[in-house]
C-alpha cells in the first residue's frame, strides 16, 4: 500500500483538476484531499461533520451549503473548490446519480475554462431511499444514462473513478435518511440493498470502460472505524481511502510511487504513527488530528538525503504507446492526455446476495501486513516510470488556476451543442 506524504501528493496531482461528485461521504474525501494537498495531519471529526461552511482549510463555498438554505432534502446543493497555483479540486454535493442538476453540472465541466483531468463519483444511499417505491429501478436506469453522458461529455483524457458505496451498519440513524417508522421496507435491510446496488454499478460502470475502485471491500472489515450513525467514517479511514484513490490515479498515468507499510495505522489509530518500520528510513510520522488543532499547524522539516526506493535495474523502455514522462522537478506536468483503463480492482463482498447469482467472492480481507506476492509483469501502461520524489525548486512558476492579481475565473455557463441527454427518472 503506498503512502503518500503532503509533498509527493502535490507533485502527483501539479497542474490536476480534481472534481468530487457525491454525498456527504464524498464530501469527506474531498476534505481529506484538499487537507493532503497542504499538510501531513488528519482531518479532525468537527471537520467532517461540518456540511455547508463557508470556508475549509483554504476552500471557498461556492454555491448552497450557508449561501442558502440549511436542510436534508433531496434539492439540498453545496459547491465547493479549493484553488492553488498549480492545484484545482472541486466538489458537487448529489442527492441523485443522474438528474437535470447533473446534466448542468456536466454542462459546466464541458463549457468552463479548465477540463477536469479526475472526475471521482458515488451515488446510491439517497437514490435507493428518498425518492420512493420505484427508487430501485429508477436508479438502475439513471446509472447507465450517468456513465453514457459522462462518456460523451468529457475527452478521453479525464480518468473517470466510481467507488462503490462504503459499507453501513445494521442500524443507521444518518439525518438524510428516513427515519425508522416512516421508511420503507425495503430501507430496513439497507445494508443488504448497497451490496446489491454496488454490484450493479460495478457491471455498468466496466460496461462503460470506467474505472471503478472498490471501497465497499477494502473498509468491509473496518467496522470500528464507523461512526455511530452506520454511515460516516472516521479520519483514519478517510486517510487510507485518499491513499487508494491516489494509488489508483498514480497507476492510470503511469507513475512509479513509493511503498511504505500502513496497515497498522489504521487498525491501530494513536496520537503519532510511524510510517514504517523498516531501518534506515528515519521517517516522520504522522500528525493526529488533536496535534493539528488548538495551535498553527508546523511543516515537515527537509526529508533526509536518502532515495525513495532501493537502487534498481536500468528502466525497461517504455511502450510506444505510454505517454513519455520524463523524471524531473516539481513544476513538472504528468499529462493524462491517454486514456489508461486499469483491471486492477475487481467487486468483493462478504455479503450475500440472491441477485448475485454466478458471482464469486473473495476470501477475508485483514489490515496490516500482507503476505509477499510474487511478481508478475505488469501491462504495457505500467511499465517502471519516474518515482514521484521529494524536495522542490526554489522557483515556481504561477500555475495555470491562479493568474496574477485575480481570483479564478468562474466557469461560464453557456450550452455547447451535443446529442440529447435522456430525461431523468
Amino acid at each position: 500500500t503506498v503512502h503518500l506524504k503532503s509533498s509527493e501528493v502535490q507533485q502527483l496531482l501539479h497542474n490536476k483538476f480534481v472534481v468530487v461528485l457525491g454525498d456527504s461521504v464524498q464530501r469527506s474525501v474531498y476534505k481529506d484531499l484538499v487537507l493532503l494537498l497542504q499538510k501531513d495531519c488528519l482531518l479532525t471529526r468537527s471537520q467532517l461533520k461540518a456540511k455547508g461552511e463557508m470556508s475549509f482549510e483554504q476552500d471557498e463555498l461556492m454555491e448552497g451549503g450557508q449561501r442558502g438554505l440549511m436542510h436534508n432534502g433531496v434539492t439540498y446543493r453545496e459547491v465547493r473548490q479549493y484553488c492553488s497555483d498549480h492545484h484545482l479540486v472541486r466538489f458537487y454535493f448529489l442527492t441523485r446519480v443522474y438528474s437535470e442538476y447533473l446534466e448542468s453540472i456536466l454542462e459546466e465541466l464541458q463549457s468552463g475554462e479548465h477540463v477536469p483531468d479526475v472526475l471521482i463519483m458515488n451515488s446510491c444511499l439517497w437514490d435507493i431511499s428518498r425518492y420512493g417505491h420505484d427508487s430501485w429501478s429508477h436508479y438502475l436506469e439513471n446509472l447507465d444514462h450517468l456513465f453514457q453522458r459522462l462518456r460523451q461529455v468529457l475527452p478521453e483524457s479525464c480518468l473517470l473513478l466510481w467507488n462503490t458505496t462504503m459499507p453501513v451498519g445494521e442500524r443507521t440513524t444518518a439525518p438524510f435518511l428516513p427515519p425508522e417508522p416512516e421508511a420503507l421496507p425495503y430501507n430496513t435491510s439497507l445494508k443488504f440493498d448497497v451490496v446489491e446496488a454496488n454490484f450493479h454499478s460495478f457491471v455498468e460502470a466496466r460496461r462503460h470502460n470506467l474505472d471503478v475502485l472498490d471501497l465497499h471491500f477494502h473498509f468491509r472489515h473496518a467496522w470500528q472505524h464507523r461512526w455511530t450513525d452506520g454511515v460516516h467514517w472516521s479520519q483514519y479511514v478517510h486517510r487510507e481511502l485518499s491513499q487508494l484513490l491516489l494509488a489508483h490515479m498514480a497507476d492510470a498515468w503511469g507513475v512509479e510511487l513509493p511503498r511504505y507499510p500502513v496497515g497498522r495505522w489504521i487498525k491501530q489509530p494513536v496520537k503519532s504513527v510511524e510510517l514504517s518500520s523498516r531501518p534506515n528510513r528515519n521517517r516522520r510520522s504522522l500528525m493526529s488530528p488533536s496535534a493539528c488543532t488548538g495551535r498553527p499547524h508546523s511543516l515537515l522539516g527537509p526529508p533526509p538525503l536518502i532515495p525513495l526506493l532501493p537502487p534498481q535495474l536500468p528502466p525497461i523502455t517504455p511502450h510506444p504507446g505510454m505517454p513519455q514522462i520524463p523524471f524531473c522537478p516539481q513544476d513538472t506536468y504528468f499529462s493524462s492526455d491517454h486514456t489508461f483503463q486499469s483491471d486492477q480492482f475487481y467487486f468483493h463482498s462478504d455479503v450475500p446476495s440472491s441477485t448475485q447469482t454466478g458471482f464469486s467472492f473473495e476470501p477475508d480481507f485483514s489490515w496490516g501486513p500482507q503476505p509477499h506476492m510474487p511478481y508478475f509483469p505488469t501491462p504495457c501502461y505500467q511499465q517502471p516510470a519516474p518515482v514521484v520524489h521529494r524536495g522542490f525548486p526554489r522557483y515556481l512558476p504561477r500555475g495555470p488556476y491562479m493568474p496574477w492579481g485575480r481570483r479564478p475565473r468562474r466557469p461560464s455557463k453557456r450550452r455547447v451543442p451535443g446529442p440529447n441527454p435522456p430525461r431523468p427518472q
